[in-house]
């Protein structure tokens, strides 16, 4: 599905390291957080046939090593770079080559500055972002959240939104788009962060066009449309977090204990179950599983049935492992199989690994009566109707008896008081006390409710109050047709996806989402007319407005999403990217799921000095051993005999050409036959003026954005 920013930010990096060590071999030096994100796209075999001799790592102690280059590829922090100039002083090796993942603060390129001509070569190469499928790239910062909407954040939300923008508009340079910015408004906000899009629409602007400014070849030339790029926040849509999705990826990270490190994200399972080798084991759920990029974005009741059926399939081609009486017609009959076949074992994990997270959702969803719970969201939230089509009746009297099922789990239960608050804009305390006290649910819930507040939401409402329901952001679509009966639990659609669906029609409300610079016309966002990057240094556009076709290059939209994503939103975004001709790609600090944006909505009304902000923390400190002396390497043979042969003496010349350069008069000093001047002359600490005035050139473009 067109281009991967997986593959994208892997050549990216490969190509930085080939172009620097061009042939060369080289030592590879990275920080915490480089090897991160390398490592997050980048096999370390796949450097190491860069000429690269071996990898280290900035904060470790090394040996010196003066015979090799280096190349650093470092994020600009600190302490990094306070380890780095450790290894510059010490002439750790050869020359360095260093590469920041981001454009340093000015207060680091000073000190950088002082050490220019032992530098070979210094330049940024934007990789500071974590694509962690084709079309989602995460910032792994979930403390993005709080700082954003906790009320006593206030003094770290300016910085923290500019270092957002950085790592928007390196999304955007990676994938080479200059794309036009829009950004969320919200209609009759009440809440203090309303205004969050806007000035980190301004801020990402601010930054791509420096980066364009001082990169002559951005964006660079193509046939494809002009990008876009939306910036949205939570409060666009609070139901999302909430609601019950039944879609495989979605519904696996709602309801299963899926452990999400960032790193990686891993599911234990029973292997070989029922077999005297039978073992619970921790497996991956990565890209590199075909078995579960084909089928996440699958509404369940497809996946397994694809499932079956692929497996099913695999049985007939191979009928020796086939027993007699066995076939793929239930879940469990096929782990039975899987079990004998060791000599498939990548298969036989990624089987074992999707059927039992398939089936382990499946028991949830039929014990904990989940059908009559996403029943019940469905009628509040996707049309205001029923299966049938219908307004519902008694909706307050279906929520009650739904609350009394014992099946029912209490973070079902909260989920849904708090979606049919939302519906209902707004309960009396009074009524909202009850439905707690009815779902027997602690009270302390209520703040994690009255926090919505925070994201834009009317929570309390007074007695006879009048006041009619804000309109739904976009219009919502009628019931499906007759047939989809299996799908009856899975109408609703995000705002995200509507958002997208208006902007390929060509119809989004600029009073809504309005562009950051002035824009002359509305359609421009969706045309098919290739731009330069002449064009975009130019007052008025140029691009066209005809339609995209199968067979013409994709237009490329970027989604951010601040406050954190759903897995329903990244579904939309390949949903759209599918039927429409569209590359969109979705841009988060993290992924929520249920239960973990409920947590942070508590957390809202936490003293935030309990919370374990880094942002407030003390700033990393270099290791010990920087400080600490280093034993000189001992010179090698060769160097040795060079030595020596340096130490013995020299025969005395005459002193012919000597005299023949005094000069009696005080003037300079007469040029020998190679026409430079005697080495006398150069030594005497009267240099000229062209080498100080090189150097200073060369300080002043140190950094290309400078």
């Amino acid at each position: 599905m067109g281009v991967s920013t997986i593959d994208t930010l892997r050549e990216t990096i490969l190509k930085t390291i080939q172009q620097t060590a061009r042939g060369e071999w080289m030592v590879f030096v990275v920080d915490e957080m480089s090897r991160k994100l390398i490592d997050n796209v980048v096999k370390e075999d796949e450097i190491l046939s860069q000429n690269i001799t071996n990898i280290e790592q900035i904060e470790n102690k090394r040996p010196m090593n003066r015979e090799m280059d280096a190349i650093y590829i470092l994020s600009p922090q600190p302490y990094v770079v306070d380890c780095f100039l450790a290894d510059i002083e010490r002439r750790r090796y050869r020359r360095p080559f260093l590469i920041w993942t981001s454009i340093p603060h000015p207060a680091l390129r000073e000190r950088l500055d002082k050490y220019a001509d032992r530098i070979a070569l210094l330049k940024v190469v934007e990789m500071d972002f974590y694509p962690r499928e084709s079309h989602l790239v995460t910032f792994r910062d979930p403390w993005s959240f709080p700082v954003l909407f906790h009320p006593a954040c206030n003094g770290l939300v300016r910085d923290h939104m500019e270092a957002l923008a950085r790592k928007i508009a390196a999304v955007c340079i990676s994938l080479g788009e200059y794309p036009t910015i829009r950004y969320y408004r919200p209609r009759n906000p009440t809440h203090e962060a309303s205004v969050l899009c806007t000035h980190l629409a301004r801020f990402v602007q601010d930054e791509i066009d420096m980066y364009a400014k001082f990169h002559q070849d951005f964006p660079p030339q193509t046939n494809r449309p002009r990008g876009a790029l939306y910036i949205t926040d939570r409060s666009m849509d609070l139901s999302a977090p909430f609601l019950h999705e039944f879609t495989y990826q979605a519904m696996a990270h709602d309801l299963l204990p899926i452990k999400d490190s960032g790193d990686k994200v891993i599911y234990k399972v029973i292997v070989n179950e029922g077999r005297p080798d039978q073992e619970e084991k921790e497996m991956i759920i990565s890209e590199k599983d075909k078995i579960w990029v084909e089928n996440r974005h699958r509404h369940m009741v497809d996946t397994i049935q694809k499932l079956m059926g692929d497996f099913q399939r695999f049985l007939d081609e191979n009928p020796h492992f086939n027993n007699a009486d066995g076939n793929a017609s239930s879940i469990n009959a096929i782990k039975d199989m899987i079990a004998g076949l060791p000599q498939f074992q990548e298969m036989k994990e990624a089987y074992t690994l999707n059927l039992s997270m398939a089936q382990d959702c499946m028991n949830i969803f039929e014990h904990h009566k989940l059908p009559d719970v996403a029943s019940l969201e469905q009628q509040t939230l996707a049309t205001g109707l029923d299966e049938d089509g219908r307004k519902p009746k008694a909706l307050s009297e279906t929520l009650i008896r739904t609350l009394d099922e014992e099946a029912v789990r209490r973070p079902d239960r909260l989920r849904l008081i708090t979606l049919y608050l939302l519906y209902r804009n707004g309960l009396l305390p009074a009524d909202l006390s009850k439905l707690l006290a009815h779902a027997q649910l602690p009270q302390q819930d209520a703040e994690m409710i009255s926090n919505l507040e925070l994201l834009g939401a009317r929570v309390a409402k007074p007695l006879k109050d009048q006041t009619q329901p804000p309109p739904p952001l976009f219009a919502q679509k009628p019931p499906p047709p007759n047939g989809w009966e299996e799908y009856a639990l899975s109408r609703f659609e995000t705002n995200l996806k509507l958002m997208l669906e208006n902007h390929v029609h060509g119809t989004l409300d600029q009073s809504l989402f309005p562009y950051t610079k002035p824009h002359l016309d509305a359609s421009d966002d969706s045309s098919n007319a290739p731009i330069s990057s002449a064009s975009l240094r130019s007052a008025k556009p140029t691009w066209a407005k005809s339609r995209l076709s199968s067979v013409e290059p994709r237009q490329r939209v970027i989604v951010f999403m601040a406050g954190g994503a759903t897995y329903s939103e990244s579904r939309a975004c390949y949903e759209v990217s599918r039927d429409t001709s569209r590359d969109v790609f979705l841009v988060t600090s993290h992924m929520l799921t249920p239960e973990f944006f409920m947590r942070q909505l508590g957390d809202l009304s936490v003293d935030k000095r309990r919370l374990g902000i880094p942002a407030e923390q003390p700033p990393r400190k270099a290791p010990a051993w920087i400080s600490e002396r280093e034993e000189e390497p001992k010179p090698s043979p060769s160097q040795q005999q060079q030595q020596q042969k340096q130490v013995l003496p020299k025969p005395t010349a005459p002193p012919t050409q000597a005299m023949a350069n005094v000069s009696l008069g005080g003037g300079t000093p007469r040029p020998t036959q190679n026409g430079q001047g005697s080495h006398l002359a150069a030594a005497s600490g009267k240099a000229s003026a062209a080498p100080p005035e090189k150097e200073k050139k060369k300080k002043h473009h140190f950094f290309s954005l400078k």
